[in-house]
């Protein structure tokens, strides 16, 4: 059966930044519709829900604008102010849907810088050029200019000739707001030797530092090495520095963290012992540190738990500790207050449990997944939490993504 062409009401948005329609069939999800716009949609035909994209804007929106074609950009065609709307709505729903607790929810606090904001980027070296990688099956689509990316990245890609970084198959790079530095790291098969021609040509492009990572299934788990210059540049988040570097996890939006961080600290209280589970290299974990005697960091990721060691051992903190653990097994710990910032898939049932169990009266919740937030958070109040403060941060402009900064209490 082949696409059918239909005009379509859109009624609101959904996560992932789908406008929801409806016809005799059922659902409709239109990638590029805003709410209350009349389009016409190009539908995958299928049982259940079907999946669209617009073809033609019938009827506009006030709130839309002309966006950047970008695959990773899918609110782009909404104004700033909207976005941040959506965001705050795209919360409530899961709040009463998921975790069927009615509870008023902040408006999202904006990022800083609504575009130049990610410090960190990974492109396919093509023979056209530097690629993102197209999610639906398309070609690959060639970046001449990045518009999300920081200025300092940006002008490192404007100096570069991709066919220089032969053998590598891509390359990602971090940047830093504070030292405008930037780092590279090539991805390839083979030896570093075989990348010293593409690891100069990128010196040259002004990065101070190239690393050499073996391709795999979960980015960067195959190994890193350093071929020339420096694997690491400092950052700020918030009140604290850490060391961030191209194949390590840290936030892409490090203004935008920070302020989240704060309030995570300002949610937090004070007391005498905080844990900081799923902490990585502590950056919120650190800003836990002034209000408590003493603040234990937990992750599971050994580099993340040395990069931290690293970074407090530089700025003199002695009441920080990082320990090595699996966040479903910490209640030995003794807590006032545990502060969470899972991956995407949330708390697994054992670390609710454990939470639950704990002597933490107190548990500040941060979230880059309203669903499994939603989830975790309505399973807490079923068992006796109070659900307080709820407040969306937007980490990623121009995209649906939408950070949560929550606190319940016993």
């Amino acid at each position: 059966m082949s696409d059918a062409l239909l005009t379509l009401e859109i009624e609101k948005l959904v996560a992932g930044g789908l406008g929801l329609a409806r016809d005799e069939s059922g659902v409709v999800l239109v990638r590029g519709a805003l709410p209350g716009e009349q389009v016409t949609a190009r539908v995958r035909p299928g049982k259940g829900v079907r999946q669209g994209e617009v073809v033609e804007v019938l009827r506009r929106s006030p709130d839309r604008v002309d966006g950047p074609e970008l695959p990773t950009a899918d609110l782009a065609h909404a104004t700033y102010e909207a976005q941040l709307n959506y965001k705050r709505a795209f919360v409530e729903e899961a709040l009463s849907r998921i975790a069927k607790v009615r509870h008023g929810v902040s408006p999202t606090v904006p990022s800083p810088q609504p575009w130049g904001y990610r410090n960190t980027a990974q492109y396919l070296v093509t023979p056209r050029g530097l690629a993102y990688r197209e999610r639906r099956g398309s070609e690959p689509l060639v970046v001449s200019r990045d518009p999300l990316v920081m200025p300092e990245i940006q002008a490192v890609l404007d100096r570069l000739d991709p066919a220089q970084l032969d053998p590598a198959t891509e390359v990602a790079f971090r940047a830093s707001r504070l030292t405008g530095e930037v780092v590279a790291a090539l991805i390839g098969a083979g030896e570093p030797r075989q990348y010293l021609r593409a690891s100069d040509h990128l010196m040259d492009a002004g990065v101070v530092g190239v690393s050499l990572a073996q391709p795999a299934g979960r980015r960067f788990s195959a190994g890193v090495r350093l071929i020339a210059g420096e694997s690491e540049i400092r950052e700020q988040f918030g009140d604290v520095q850490v060391s961030v570097s191209a194949t390590g996890f840290a936030q892409v939006n490090p203004e935008a963290a920070g302020l989240a961080y704060r309030r995570a600290a300002q949610l937090a209280g004070q007391g005498e012992h905080a844990v900081d589970l799923y902490g990585g290299a502590g950056a919120i974990g650190r800003h836990l540190a002034p209000h408590f005697r003493r603040v234990t960091v937990l992750d599971a990721a050994p580099e993340a738990l040395a990069r931290g060691r690293q970074d407090v051992a530089q700025s003199g903190e002695t009441n920080v500790t990082f320990r090595s653990g699996d966040a479903a097994r910490f209640s030995e710990l003794g807590t006032d207050v545990i502060v969470v910032d899972p991956p995407r898939a949330g708390l697994e049932e054992g670390a609710r449990d454990h939470i639950h169990a704990s002597t933490a009266d107190r548990l500040v919740y941060v979230s880059c997944d309203p669903a499994t937030w939603a989830r975790d958070v309505g399973d807490l109040v079923r068992r006796g939490w109070k659900l307080a403060e709820v407040v969306p941060h937007d980490f990623y402009p121009q995209t649906s993504h939408v950070e949560i900064v929550s606190v319940l209490s016993r």
